[in-house]
């Protein structure tokens, strides 16, 4: 069995505060490495301090808006944090960043993400319009060849 581990550097469009299913566009820009290990992991590491990744159901769009709606009642914007110079959506951001984090581990099987039936990988965008989002994707494993 040979072992293989790759990397890249992908990126997602920019896009306004919300909740995003990316798993199409990650497939996209991945599919090569993601096809490149028969059984493994996936990692993607999303390179920033005011968004996340997450994993959710993938079938109803009223998950995205209710998540939306719950991580900004957690976190409001608020002109009382200290940490304000990019606008008042900044430290909300960085906290809700910490609270969902920047990483997800998906099992690899067969070359494709072994994700369940309603699961799908969601961009978590905090700031009103945070710009391009860059994700590390790294995977390793049994090699598909």
């Amino acid at each position: 069995m040979q072992y293989a581990c790759h990397q890249k550097k992908i990126v997602l469009k920019g896009r306004k505060r919300g909740v995003y299913l990316v798993t199409a566009e990650i497939m996209a820009q991945a599919r090569d490495l993601i096809q490149s290990v028969r059984t493994g992991v996936c990692f993607l590491f999303l390179m920033h301090t005011s968004a996340s990744l997450s994993i959710n159901e993938n079938a109803d769009p009223t998950v995205r808006e209710d998540m939306n709606a719950i991580m900004h009642n957690l976190v409001p914007d608020s002109s009382n944090y200290r940490h304000n110079y990019e606008g008042d959506d900044d430290m909300p951001a960085h906290a809700l960043s910490t609270l969902a984090g920047c990483s997800l581990t998906i099992p690899i099987s067969g070359g494709t993400l072994a994700l369940g039936t309603w699961q799908g990988v969601y961009l978590l965008e905090y700031r009103h319009f945070g710009g391009d989002r860059e994700i590390m994707v790294t995977v390793q494993g049994a090699a598909a060849k």
